[in-house]
C-alpha cells in the first residue's frame, strides 16, 4: 500500500466515525450544520446553477498541481478539494471529503450513460472524486505529481451523484420584478417573433426580453459564431447547450434553452439587471461581485439589452 494510500484511508477512516480534528473545541451551529451537510450529503443553493456552470468553474483550475490535503489553489488542490472549490465558486456548500462528497445530492442510476456534465464521478470505492464533463471525460486533480486536467473516464464509476437538480419542466410562471409581465403583442415585424413567443409562455419570460437579448448578442443571426465559441441566435456556449439538452444552432431550441436561463437567473436574483448579467457572465460571476460584474463587455451589455427591450414598446 503506497504513501497515498495509506492517508486516503486515515481520512476514510476519519470521515467513516466522525473523528474530530486535534485541537477541536465546542462545536458551533455553523459547525454542527457543516457536520449535518456532510452527514446527509447535501448541497445548497443551486438555485440558477447548471451542471455546465460547474464543468467552468472547475476549468479555471486546469493545470493546478496535485497537493494532497491542500485546499489552497495557490499551493495545489487535491481531488475533492477541486470538486468543492469549483461548486463553492458557484455558492454551493458540499462536504470536504471524497466519502462525503459521494454521498451529495441524488445518485444517477443506469451508469455514465446517465451522466452529465457537472455530475460527481467517484472511483476506486470513492476514495477519489472527479467532475464529469460530458463526452465521456472528466476533470480532476488525479494524483502526486499530476496537474488538474481533462481526461478520460478511466474505469466504471463506484458513484455519480447530482447535485443539480434537473432543469424544471413546468410551465407555471415564476417570480419576476414587476414590470416584467409576458407579453403577446408587440414584435409584429420581429424576426423569430412566433419563437419568443411561445417560449415566453412556456416559461414565463416576456417575449420581448427575448428578442431583445437574440438582437443584442446575434442581430437575430442564427448562423452566428462569437470569437469565443457561443454559438446561434442565443449566443449560447456549447457547455452550456450541451446543459440545457439544446442545439444552440436550432433556432427554436436555442432560444427554449436561452428563456429557461433567463427564467432561473430572474427566480434567482429577483432583477432585470442581475438576470441579464448572469446571462452574460454567468450567475458565479454575479454572485461573487454581489452585482453586476466589473467585466467591460457585461457592463455595456446591460444597458444595451434594456436599451433594445424598450425600443420594443
Amino acid at each position: 500500500m503506497t504513501l497515498v494510500n495509506v492517508i486516503s484511508r486515515m481520512q476514510q477512516l476519519q470521515a467513516q466515525f466522525r473523528v474530530p480534528a486535534a485541537g477541536a473545541g465546542a462545536t458551533s451551529g455553523a459547525a454542527f450544520a457543516a457536520e449535518l451537510n456532510a452527514v446527509t450529503g447535501a448541497g445548497t443553493g443551486t438555485a440558477g446553477v447548471t451542471g455546465a456552470a460547474v464543468v467552468d468553474a472547475a476549468k479555471k483550475y486546469l493545470g493546478t498541481p496535485y497537493v494532497f490535503g491542500s485546499t489552497d489553489p495557490a499551493r495545489g488542490l487535491d481531488c475533492s478539494a477541486l470538486v468543492q472549490r469549483a461548486y463553492k465558486d458557484l455558492g454551493i456548500d458540499l462536504p470536504r471529503l471524497s466519502w462525503d462528497q459521494a454521498r451529495a445530492g441524488t445518485a444517477v442510476q443506469g451508469g455514465l450513460a446517465n451522466a452529465r456534465p457537472g455530475d460527481i464521478l467517484g472511483f476506486d470505492g470513492n476514495s477519489h472524486v472527479a467532475i464529469y464533463v460530458g463526452g465521456g471525460k472528466m476533470i480532476a486533480a488525479p494524483q502526486p505529481g499530476e496537474k488538474v486536467k481533462i481526461q478520460d473516464v478511466y474505469a466504471t464509476p463506484s458513484a455519480i451523484r447530482r447535485v443539480i437538480p434537473d432543469a424544471p419542466t413546468a410551465t407555471a410562471p415564476v417570480v419576476r420584478p414587476a414590470g416584467l409581465a409576458t407579453a403577446s403583442t408587440g414584435l409584429a415585424g420581429v424576426p423569430y417573433a412566433d419563437l419568443f413567443t411561445k417560449a415566453g409562455a412556456r416559461h414565463g419570460v416576456s417575449p420581448k426580453l427575448l428578442a431583445a437579448v437574440a438582437k443584442v448578442e446575434s442581430g437575430y443571426d442564427p448562423k452566428a459564431v462569437s470569437p469565443a465559441g457561443a454559438r446561434g441566435l442565443m449566443q449560447i456556449m456549447p457547455a452550456t447547450a450541451r446543459g440545457l439538452g439544446v442545439d444552440p444552432m436550432d433556432p427554436a431550441e436555442a432560444v427554449d434553452g436561452a428563456a429557461r436561463l433567463l427564467a432561473d437567473h430572474l427566480k434567482t436574483f429577483d432583477s432585470l439587471p442581475l438576470a441579464l448579467a448572469a446571462y452574460n457572465a454567468g450567475a458565479g460571476a454575479v454572485r461573487r461581485y454581489g452585482g453586476i460584474p466589473p467585466f467591460a463587455e457585461t457592463q455595456a451589455y446591460v444597458p444595451k439589452v434594456r436599451k433594445a427591450m424598450a425600443a420594443l414598446g
